[in-house]
């Protein structure tokens, strides 16, 4: 298993940013597709967004475009989800998720059950 681990989450004010990490130990994440999804109390799970092994390629869902940023840096092997403009019906615990190459993004993106491996989650709580 590649094991991942989530960090960075905390309590923001609305308006506020966080830049979650998701990184691997033993494991290197260059021939994997990441993403990221979100689950808030009572909701389904939610894929926010999803990166190409490559880092060329992205995915973003409508409720976070052009407020939250994927990247990875490869020579940290750690994944990252940088948010912006935080709001309210953005807390909720936060996972990354690892698919192993080759995997075109666009089905990943339409089949987020299809994910090898995931974190335990981090909290992000926002304040009104």
């Amino acid at each position: 298993q590649v094991p991942l681990v989530e960090s960075g989450g905390g309590l923001v004010q609305s308006g506020g940013s966080l830049r979650l990490s998701c990184a691997s130990s033993g494991f290197t994440l260059d021939a994997y597709a990441l993403g990221w999804s979100r689950q808030a109390p009572g909701k389904e799970r939610e894929e926010i967004a999803c990166i190409s092994s490559s880092g060329g390629s992205t995915y973003y869902s409508d409720s976070v475009k052009g407020r939250f940023t994927i990247s990875r840096d490869k020579t940290k092997n750690t994944l990252y989800l940088q948010m912006n403009n935080l709001k309210f019906e953005d807390t909720a615990v936060y996972y990354c998720a690892a698919k192993s190459s080759p995997v075109l993004l666009s089905y990943l993106w339409k089949d987020p059950a299809s994910y090898d491996f995931w974190g335990q989650g981090t909290q992000v709580t926002v304040s009104s």
